[in-house]
């Protein structure tokens, strides 16, 4: 979506904003049944999301994807306007520099909520990944912590199967979880659900989250 859309929507629909990024592995050892999981989960995610009236309009979600290159396959958009991509898989594991691209995307929005007068909760970074690293996670580690204690972003780690739970551990200030098996599917209610919760709030309210039926940790 190019920056004047993305201005326009934010005229029409000056609503409070719940923005989320889903900060999605698709390396090689994502491919067959894993991807296949995952992208049930995000036509899940749209469907529940889409119910709620007030949620569809307010929860903004962005897609960033992680291999051997970061993608940024969807941009903000709200949930109305938003149509679940399917992904594939392959390449390595680029974890590193998908992190600053998420934590830029979610400056850049910050900047255009501001500059058009509209209330925000905290940004969420939802990161999904199998594996470990192949690159350097350090520059992305401090800057999650420096956002963190600013409380400029939430971090959330998700690891699936032989996921490098230690390494999650290093990077987020908060608790990695562990995936339940292939638990897309109920991995992405509880999420639709707790920014349903978030979008509904008022901006400077404490939003507690509902416990994960989803983890293992």
């Amino acid at each position: 979506m190019s920056k004047a859309l993305e201005d326009i929507g934010l005229i029409e629909n000056p609503e409070q904003r719940c923005a989320c990024v889903l900060l999605l592995d698709t390396s090689g050892s994502m491919s067959e049944a894993p991807i296949a999981a995952l992208n049930e989960g995000l036509r899940v995610l749209h469907d529940t999301l889409s119910t709620d009236s007030v949620a569809s309009r307010r929860v903004e979600v962005a897609i960033v994807t992680f291999d051997s290159a970061v993608k940024v396959v969807q941009n903000f958009t709200t949930v109305d306007q938003f149509q679940p991509p399917t992904l594939g898989a392959s390449g390595n594991t680029s974890m590193g520099a998908g992190i600053e691209k998420a934590l830029d995307l979610i400056t850049e929005r910050k900047r255009a909520y501001v500059a058009h007068g509209i209330t925000y909760f905290r940004p969420w970074i939802f990161m999904i990944t199998d594996g470990a690293p192949t690159d350097s996670t350090e520059t992305a580690r401090l800057r999650i912590k420096d956002e963190e204690a600013r409380k400029g972003v939430a971090f959330f780690a998700v690891g699936v199967d032989s996921a490098d739970m230690a390494k999650l551990q290093e990077i987020s200030v908060r608790e990695p979880k562990k995936l339940r098996g292939l638990e897309f599917k109920e991995l992405f209610v509880w999420l639709s659900r707790s920014m349903q919760r978030a979008s509904q709030a008022q901006p400077d309210d404490q939003i507690g989250l509902q416990a994960t039926g989803w983890s293992t940790v």
